[in-house]
């Protein structure tokens, strides 16, 4: 039996979660989600938690346990507080800006890229070289950030291209290093 899939989830003031038909709906201030669970998957809300039990100690089963209470986990949060990514772009020239529900890059290419923001989104550009991305799904901030990391992967000597915020090697003078 999986030691995180035990730990109760517990559930701050003002997020409400209910459960319909192997579906678990979270709702909070910064926005709703919801999950379709696996079958053996059980769930129980009382006294302000959710349990995540398993309806048999299956090897399959077992084995989902711990992701499913962490899934949960990561929605309860994310309804709650919300995820953030940073990143930083370095190099010369090198520029990013809001254009309607897209952001235009210049990043030393011959052409501009431009890169459509995800539904439910929001992406702050800071200096224009700062790019700060919020959202509710930590899975759809992350893959998000990564993809704009993929545009220009930081190169190994002289450390130009985009870099998550507080990366080993980044050298910003607003960092201080």
């Amino acid at each position: 039996m999986s030691r995180i899939g035990k730990s109760p989830i517990k559930m701050p003031k003002g997020i409400k979660a209910n459960i319909k038909d192997n579906k678990i709906f979270i709702e909070g201030p910064h926005g709703k989600m919801d999950l379709n669970l696996k079958e053996g998957i059980n769930l129980e809300v009382k006294d302000g938690e959710i349990l995540v039990t398993l309806s048999e100690k299956s090897k399959l089963e077992s084995s989902f346990h711990g992701l499913y209470r962490a899934l949960i986990n990561n929605m309860v949060v994310g309804v709650n507080t919300g995820f953030k990514k940073e990143l930083v772009l370095i190099g010369v020239g090198y520029r990013a800006q809001l254009k309607g529900n897209k952001i235009d890059f210049q990043l030393g290419f011959s052409h501009p890229t431009e890169m459509d923001i995800p539904k439910g989104l929001k992406v702050n550009i800071n200096k224009s070289v700062e790019i700060e991305i919020i959202g509710v799904d930590k899975q759809v901030v992350g893959e998000f950030a990564a993809k704009i990391r993929s545009l220009k992967p930081p190169e190994p000597y002289k450390g130009k291209g985009i870099k998550y915020l507080g990366e080993w090697g980044l050298q910003s003078n607003r960092l201080g290093t």
